[in-house]
């Protein structure tokens, strides 16, 4: 049954539980069927009311501090891998005992808290930089000259510390099988005289494992290959993955203006604070029922509600003139819209729900003014 979004409040950001539960399942598939280790990685989705359908399927968490950590385990219920650029002394204890792995980005890190995670019987692992990856886009690459993420070969030392059980790397972006083959190569070739005494490989996130032609046959046996020659257990930590192209975010027309023959269409969500992947990338979302500029049809752009003048997208095209009051509903907004979400200028924030085919729809999560108030002092 396809989603009545006449149904939903707006605005409101809506997981297809059906849509949801096919990546899942793709998903399970890969783990099961490479014997690997999947984890769920809360920098690209925590809305944690969900996480009864995730268990069902026996993914582990990732996470990048104190807090995402915590919620791995009081509500999905498992230790965390967990891996930060730095760790502040104050929190690293706390993170500790929500962690089952742990990760450090220099040996400066290592040699402040290895022995403490050493006590705590945590495995540790290093995060290292392979100094190969396809990323297009600087802000997503960890890879590039000068980056600040990992332990190159060159700075390694040789032997490893003995308390090091793993290493960690996270290359790609948006990637298939082939660019995860690829940078397998340049990680052997840089690391792999350190393998012998290892227990893991940590081969991190950027494997968009659901997108539509994605070959999972070949990512199964890359794995199995990978697992068979190294005798080393493997983890992935495939973000975007488990939440693309699963839902939406509902929105609607409060006023259209005009100004020098372009038409905008000021909306009850806001890019920078609700999209802000849209800015910073940037890309351009897809629009349910709206198609690229076609100047034989109606055209606007789509407007933010918040005062910052670049709070704006376009150009898309509509079969028809639009009004005010219309919804405006945006595709595949579940992965990386959520958590990074703001409240700049008080917008207020779209609920969140769920669609199921046999119930209907199900709010989640309403926002308020104490949600606003309580974000600052």
């Amino acid at each position: 049954m396809p989603i009545d979004f006449s149904k939903i409040p707006s605005p409101c950001y809506v997981i297809d539980e059906a849509l949801l539960r096919k990546n899942l399942q793709l998903l399970q598939k890969v783990k099961e069927g490479a014997g690997v280790e999947i984890l769920l990685s809360f920098k690209a989705f925590s809305t944690w009311g969900v996480f009864p359908i995730f268990k069902e399927y026996g993914f582990g968490a990732s996470a990048s501090s104190l807090n995402e950590a915590r919620l791995a385990y009081e509500e999905l219920g498992v230790k965390a891998h967990t891996y930060a650029p730095a760790y502040e002394e104050n929190f690293f204890e706390d993170i500790l005992t929500y962690s089952s792995h742990i990760s450090f980005n220099s040996f400066q890190q290592f040699q402040k808290f290895g022995r403490i995670a050493n006590q705590r019987r945590v495995s540790i692992g290093l995060r290292v930089n392979p100094e190969w990856s396809d990323i297009f886009y600087d802000i997503y690459n960890p890879s590039k000259p000068g980056s600040r993420l990992g332990i190159t070969a060159e700075q390694l030392s040789e032997p490893l510390p003995e308390e090091i059980d793993g290493l960690h790397f996270h290359t790609l972006f948006e990637a298939d099988s082939f660019a995860l083959q690829k940078v397998l190569v340049a990680f052997v070739e840089k690391f792999g005289r350190h393998f012998p005494r290892l227990k893991w490989v940590n081969m991190g996130g950027g494997h968009l494992v659901t997108k539509k032609g994605y070959d999972c046959n070949h990512l199964i046996q890359t794995l199995i290959d990978f697992k068979d020659r190294y005798d080393l257990q493997v983890i992935l930590e495939p973000g975007s993955a488990f939440t693309y192209q699963t839902g939406y975010l509902v929105s609607t027309i409060l006023d259209i203006v005009e100004n020098h023959g372009i038409k905008t269409a000021i909306l009850n969500v806001s890019f920078t604070c609700h999209m802000p992947d849209c800015l910073e990338m940037p890309y351009k979302p897809m629009i349910l029922g709206a198609t690229d500029e076609d100047i034989r049809k109606p055209t606007y752009r789509m407007g933010g509600i918040s005062c910052l003048a670049g709070d704006f997208m376009g150009n898309w095209s509509f079969d028809r003139e639009l009004k005010v009051g219309d919804q405006i509903i945006f595709e595949d907004m579940i992965h990386y819209t959520m958590v990074k979400t703001t409240i700049f200028n008080g917008v207020h924030h779209p609920s969140i729900g769920i669609w199921n085919d046999q119930s209907g729809f199900k709010l989640i999560k309403e926002f308020d003014y104490q949600d606003y108030r309580n974000r600052l002092s």
